[in-house]
């Protein structure tokens, strides 16, 4: 059914004559005429009865007017469903305890008027095919692993170098160290079962325990962090990576330590990734907000990969005044 012909109906009903309804609309009179005609034979119905006064609704003109005014209400909430600025600002993080989360929490209360759906897709490959689809706005990745190249119109902007610390039992050879420095890791154990082939956190810590000489075991079910954490508490020999910013608890009984690695600062390296002929105003604001953050302070140097991004918070030419 041709919207633009039932909008013409509903003018008319509503002015009570064509002509009136033609000035409404900034067309012709016979384009009013016109419309209304196809309509009335689409429908197989009269829909007015022309008067020397203008038009009168027949009875069916009657019983099809609340259907049309529906029909229109309809299209302006599905048009609105997807106008930049009248939905919500889809943002993809890695997980929802992870320091971007909380990047993305400080944007909501300093822009509470900006709505957020917050999603978390399994890897960088899942989305970039969602921003590259319009699914999502923007998402957190580390998206420099080797062998990804992102699409065309697909931009990455470095935003956030995440500082890692090492979780370990009261047990551990460790547990009481004020700090570990990577070299110290060679020939340790360190266990991250969520580590997924071909994913890009995956791909960071391999190079990591390659660039220091100890062990990434991913092998067993991942049963989320509190087991990991569980397993961790009960054993001698067993550590794990855990952010800086990631807030966790834990019970009291377990001991576990969380000790800076220093000299370097292993730091994940996060980007913000977004499609570039996004106008989302919600983008905008939260790229702006990104780059008010105050410069990182790690303090002493870090160390990344040689394949990521240049480190770092970005400046704000650099999220805020880019196209």
């Amino acid at each position: 059914m041709d919207l633009s012909a039932v909008r013409t109906f509903v003018a008319v009903a509503e002015a009570g004559q064509f002509q009136v309804a033609a000035a409404r609309l900034g067309v012709t009179q016979q384009a009013v005429s016109k419309r209304v005609a196809a309509l009335e034979k689409e429908l197989a119905v009269t829909l007015f009865t022309r008067t020397a006064r203008g038009a009168r609704l027949t009875i069916d003109g009657q019983a099809f007017l609340p259907h049309a005014r529906a029909l229109l209400e309809a299209e302006d909430r599905a048009l609105a469903s997807v106008r930049p600025g009248r939905r919500p600002l889809r943002v993809d993080v890695i997980g929802r305890r992870a320091a971007t989360a909380g990047l993305l929490r400080d944007f909501h209360r300093a822009r509470p008027d900006v709505d957020l759906d917050v999603v978390t897709l399994p890897d960088v490959h899942t989305a970039v095919a969602a921003l590259a689809s319009g699914a999502i706005d923007a998402s957190f990745r580390c998206v420099t692993m080797p062998g990804l190249r992102l699409p065309e119109g697909l931009d990455a902007t470095p935003v956030f170098d995440e500082p890692l610390q090492l979780c370990v039992g009261p047990a551990h050879p460790f547990a009481h160290a004020r700090g570990v420095r990577p070299e110290q890791l060679a020939g340790q154990r360190v266990w991250m079962p969520g580590n997924v082939p071909g994913a890009e956190w995956s791909a960071y810590y391999d190079a990591f325990a390659a660039a220091f000489g100890f062990t990434v075991d991913a092998i067993g079910p991942n049963f989320g962090v509190e087991a990991l954490l569980d397993t961790v508490a009960e054993s001698s020999t067993v550590s794990t990576f855990l952010s800086e910013h990631t807030p966790l608890v834990w019970p009291a009984g377990h001991g576990l330590r969380r000790v800076p690695v220093l000299d370097p600062v292993p730091v994940y390296p996060h980007s913000l990734l977004r499609h570039a002929d996004n106008a989302h105003p919600g983008l905008a604001a939260l790229r702006a907000h990104l780059a008010s953050r105050p410069p990182q302070r790690c303090g002493t140097e870090v160390w990344a990969p040689d394949w990521a991004l240049r480190r770092g918070v970005p400046g704000r030419e650099d999220l805020a005044g880019r196209p």
